[in-house]
């Protein structure tokens, strides 16, 4: 196979209603010789901020010395960065010989079991699986798809699980009560290994403080054991069991981002104990050097792309808008998808002047469909031809679905290039 066909090969498995399944999951992995078992590990779940914690992680173990594997999803510019390494992404050949690997394994699931066809998320986890046994990885950072309980990654006996936040998204399978959503969540906390818990409500907070309980494993909670200390321009240190860590800059805008890196910190002090490479200094430079693209990104001196699809990360986009930037006029282009409130997503932003648009997705809403009190782009590389051309101060806003933004980011990186 080729890479185009070998993606195509991925894509035919689309879950098309069918739901990733363990026991599957776990059959393929046995068959494989459970190369998850072959590496150290840690989880991450969470509505929002997974993505950024796990890219400020991984630049602190890859400051550090070590090779750490990265499995995020939805991927920005291209399939491969799904599964990297110190944040390369896998080489074609190496995905093309992978997938070649795994036909094996699913030819004989669909031999010997009574096993429907994987998911392709299930099929994209059993190939990051093999590909960082393959590279014999120091670390693997593995980010949930949705939710966790059930998830194609709850296969990892981990080091640490670390929770980014709960929020209300994917509730047609996780459940429309943050309770019932924190359920799925903790559904990977595992015996005596510690959770880190980001900021949540104290009803979230109650329920991880009863499931630590049941299961023996450390808690620790951003603003209660976890402390984070602003500094100037920036700037914080995070505080934690008589543990302080150097002071270090946030590279991206938003508490929400204090919050990630703070989890990211915290994580790597966890770990050095049997990561002994981590210091203060690839601790500082780790977090400065972390940009996670389609998340608080500059295109420019004037666009900002911030993938805002939920309710949680809307407010948080809000946030980092009106903390930031009161003095600027500020432009928005949202674009979603049509199984989201999309509805509700752009009433929280009715403040500003908003624009909403399409974008080549099967899933994305189409115009016609918009609330009809928004202002329409049918064509959105003119709403951004106009905002690269204006000479005023104004800010222009890219958000909604990371698909969206996916395809925003990459034209106009092409469009630069060309």
């Amino acid at each position: 196979m080729n890479y185009t066909e070998t993606l195509n090969f991925i894509h035919s498995f689309k879950g098309n209603g069918r739901r990733p399944q363990l026991e599957r999951m776990r059959w393929l992995l046995k068959q494989a010789g459970n190369p998850q078992t072959h590496f150290p590990t840690v989880h991450i779940v969470g509505t929002n901020g997974k993505g950024s914690t796990t890219s400020y992680l991984q630049n602190i173990l890859t400051k550090s010395g070590y090779q750490v594997g990265t499995f995020t999803s939805p991927y920005i510019t291209r399939f491969n960065e799904r599964i990297s390494i110190n944040g390369t992404e896998i080489p074609d050949k190496d995905l093309i010989s992978l997938v070649e690997k795994a036909q094996v394994l699913l030819d004989d699931l669909e031999e010997h079991t009574a096993f429907d066809r994987p998911t392709e998320f299930e099929l994209v986890t059993l190939l990051m699986f093999l590909y960082f046994d393959l590279k014999q990885v120091d670390m693997a950072i593995i980010e949930a798809g949705i939710g966790g309980r059930l998830d194609s990654t709850n296969v990892l006996s981990p080091e640490l699980v670390i929770c980014t936040s709960i929020g209300f998204d994917h509730t047609e399978t996780l459940g429309n009560s943050l309770l019932d959503i924190s359920n799925h969540k903790a559904g990977v906390m595992r015996e005596n290994t510690p959770i880190l818990l980001g900021r949540v409500s104290a009803e979230v907070e109650h329920f991880f403080n009863q499931k630590s309980h049941d299961l023996q494993a450390p808690l620790a909670v951003i603003d209660r054991e976890i402390q984070l200390l602003p500094k100037d321009n920036q700037t914080i240190q995070v505080s934690y069991d008589h543990w302080e860590s150097p002071d270090f800059k946030l590279p991206m805008l938003g508490r929400h981002q204090e919050n990630n890196a703070g989890l990211a910190v915290t994580a790597a002090h966890l770990l050095t104990p049997t990561f002994p490479k981590i210091t203060n200094k690839s601790i500082q430079d780790g977090i400065c050097d972390t940009h996670w693209p389609g998340r608080s990104e500059w295109i420019g001196n004037n666009i900002y792309l911030d993938g805002a699809h939920n309710p949680q990360g809307i407010a948080s986009l809000k946030q980092v808008l009106k903390d930031n930037f009161t003095n600027r006029k500020i432009h928005i282009l949202f674009a979603g998808l049509r199984r989201k409130p999309l509805a509700n997503l752009l009433e929280e932003l009715k403040d500003y002047d908003i624009t909403v648009t399409n974008f080549d997705f099967f899933e994305a809403l189409p115009l016609d469909d918009y609330p009809q009190n928004f202002k329409c782009a049918a064509d959105y590389r003119e709403w951004l031809a106009q905002a690269e051309s204006a000479d005023s101060d104004d800010l222009f806003v890219v958000t909604g679905s990371l698909y969206f933004i996916s395809e925003v980011r990459n034209y106009l990186l092409n469009e630069r290039k060309a």
